[in-house]
């Protein structure tokens, strides 16, 4: 009763606490006082930096309770997705190197299945270069930033499902042709300043996530580093014990901290993107983490792990993952 009573208040309020450019994050959790985790439920809103209210405008401070369920505050500093700077693997198991050609390096999270075929499962941001790749492009491994080249290819590009950036370039030709026209005129007028258009996001994303061919079956394998072969896939909630491996921090373990969260993730100079539905953990991964399947203490798939910052793990519900590309966990 208690849980249902935080979730509605989280989406009641999640759009205001949003809007205020210091909140990056916005989920259910248990609430800490004093660094110590209590049973209470809380809407836990993450923010880059925590500042004294003295040093805020009056509308950038938090409201201490969203309806009746209090809030709980906690810097995490920008979420960003975990792409960043390992051995060669043949067949490579989950929790290795691997990205787009033109990428630095993310991690193999596991295989999946879609129908009797077998599929890499990672991010698009990590084998779709957040949406920059086509359909049939390379897939390395190691990635590139590891060394990895045309020699290492694995797989290629099978599907991604696209991010939706807050702003992206237009696709409307109107539009493309009315700022062609205003900067003409404003050139001709002899004014050095200039318009863009630009496509608003028609909403939120609940996965960062790609799938890629191996091009033998026998270039991968269903193990992966540290865990073993998936028993499945399954859902978990606040408190599940969880793990990883990933190509940075190796394996690491955590616990679900916040359920339903909303969370602004930066891309870099690809924009930023708003999720929606995602499992916060704490600090289990770092740059290059992105892509690595995340397991429970039972061997059980429950997210996919693609954004974070050094106290924070941002993690896409398995169910998502696999209901966006058709696939199942290879277990």
């Amino acid at each position: 009763m208690a849980l249902e009573k935080a979730r509605a208040a989280k989406r009641e309020y999640v759009n205001d606490l949003m809007k205020n450019k210091n909140v990056v994050a916005c989920g259910v959790g248990y609430k800490r006082v004093g660094g110590v985790l209590t049973q209470e439920l809380a809407v836990v809103v993450s923010v880059i930096k925590k500042l004294p209210p003295e040093a805020l405008a009056r509308d950038e401070i938090i409201p201490r309770f969203a309806g009746s369920v209090q809030t709980d505050i906690i810097e995490t500093g920008v979420i960003r997705s975990l792409q960043a700077p390992t051995d060669r693997w043949r067949p490579a198991p989950g929790g290795v190197s691997i990205g787009h050609f033109n990428i630095t390096a993310g991690t193999l999270g596991c295989l999946v299945t879609r129908g009797s075929e077998l599929f890499i499962l990672s991010n698009n941001h990590v084998l779709a270069n957040s949406n920059a790749a086509g359909i049939g492009d390379a897939i390395i491994q190691p990635g590139n930033y590891d060394g990895g080249t045309e020699a290492d290819r694995i797989a290629t590009l099978e599907a991604f499902v696209p991010i939706q950036f807050e702003v992206s370039p237009p696709t409307c030709l109107v539009v493309s042709d009315l700022v062609r026209l205003l900067n003409l005129m404003a050139r001709l007028a002899g004014s050095s300043h200039r318009v863009s258009g630009y496509r608003a996001a028609a909403a939120a994303n609940l996965v960062d996530s790609a799938i890629a061919r191996p091009l033998t079956a026998d270039l991968a394998e269903r193990r992966i580093l540290n865990i073993g072969i998936p028993m499945g896939s399954r859902g978990a909630t606040l408190g599940t014990a969880i793990r990883k491996s990933g190509r940075t921090t190796g394996f690491t373990t955590g616990d679900i901290q916040q359920i339903d969260a909303s969370v602004r993730v930066s891309y870099g100079n690809s924009g930023t993107a708003l999720f929606q539905d995602q499992f916060v953990a704490g600090a289990m991964s770092q740059g290059g983490d992105s892509g690595s399947a995340v397991l429970d203490g039972e061997g059980y798939v429950i997210g996919l792990l693609f954004a974070g910052s050094d106290t924070t793990t941002i993690i896409n519900r398995i169910a998502n993952v696999t209901a966006a590309l058709n696939v199942s966990i290879a277990s």
